[in-house]
């Protein structure tokens, strides 16, 4: 990004949450942030000798929130001219609110909300699947799973989550979901959260509990967020636009949209942190 705050070049690489591999998050991170230098000395005019090591990099990671994960990439040597390094959701609260103050909350894979005003944070959820992320992708793909064998089992009532569930797992009996699913990762249940959505296009009066669950959370969070008095709050994430429909009232009237991506507020995070050692 340059001082306009434009976007020059983007960068995608691979996985990136240190907690499931520190040293294959070290090299997306590296193979991204090359990838995305590549692209703005492309679309710029910035010196060609410009390098990874010319560069103070902002880097928003889930996991660093523990001590042991935090100590372990700071440590890191990494290629970079110095590295500030704090969670994704700071940088995505960032982003949302071009670098100033305000409050986030994100449905994605998981769930997620923080407020950050006058240099005091306040984080809610965020401890993963399957003991938290209440109101994710992941949520409501499980709770799916469960609607669909509780009805296969007739111990609740039908459900037409069944035949996207059926669908989309290739399955026809509990037996057969049961092999598909067992085990699985957080990002494997998100890819069945749109059972529940397709779902509540047929009326289902199943999957709209579920969602009506999902959003009385998220709704919570808000809640408790906005005592914090943050000066805006944004919902982002794959799930917001589903669920913004279903959140109070009162809530969805004070959401304002996002006005940076998350990675952008990792470039904001860099400079304030090199604004402070001034």
């Amino acid at each position: 990004m340059d001082q306009n705050n434009t976007i020059l070049g983007t960068g995608i690489s691979g996985p990136g949450n240190p907690v499931y591999g520190s040293e294959l998050a070290k090299i997306s991170i590296v193979e991204s942030a090359s990838l995305a230098l590549t692209e703005a000395l492309l679309n710029s005019d910035i010196s060609q000798e410009l390098k990874l090591n010319d560069i103070c990099a902002g880097i928003g990671l889930a996991g660093v929130n523990l001590p042991h994960v935090y100590d372990e990439m700071i440590k890191w040597q990494s290629p970079f001219k110095s590295i500030y390094l704090t969670t994704d959701i700071h940088i995505a609260c960032l982003g949302a609110h071009e670098g100033h103050d305000g409050a986030v909350l994100i449905s994605g894979t998981g769930t997620c909300g923080l407020s950050n005003v006058k240099n005091h944070s306040k984080i809610i959820g965020g401890h993963g699947f399957p003991q938290g992320d209440k109101g994710s992708g992941a949520w409501y793909g499980l709770n799916a799973v469960e609607a669909v064998l509780l009805a296969l089992d007739e111990m609740a009532p039908p459900t037409t989550i069944s035949k996207y569930m059926c669908q989309v797992l290739k399955a026809s009996t509990a037996e057969e979901i049961i092999s598909k699913v067992a085990g699985k990762p957080a990002s494997f249940f998100a890819c069945l959260a749109n059972t529940v959505f397709s779902a509540l296009e047929d009326k289902d009066e199943v999957a709209l509990a579920i969602i009506d669950e999902g959003a009385s959370y998220i709704s919570k969070m808000a809640r408790l967020l906005l005592k914090t008095t943050p000066p805006r709050i944004s919902f982002i994430g794959g799930l917001a636009e589903w669920i913004i429909p279903y959140l109070d009232q009162d809530i969805q009237k004070q959401l304002s949209s996002s006005l940076f991506p998350p990675e952008a507020g990792a470039v904001f995070y860099a400079r304030h942190q090199t604004a402070s050692l001034k």
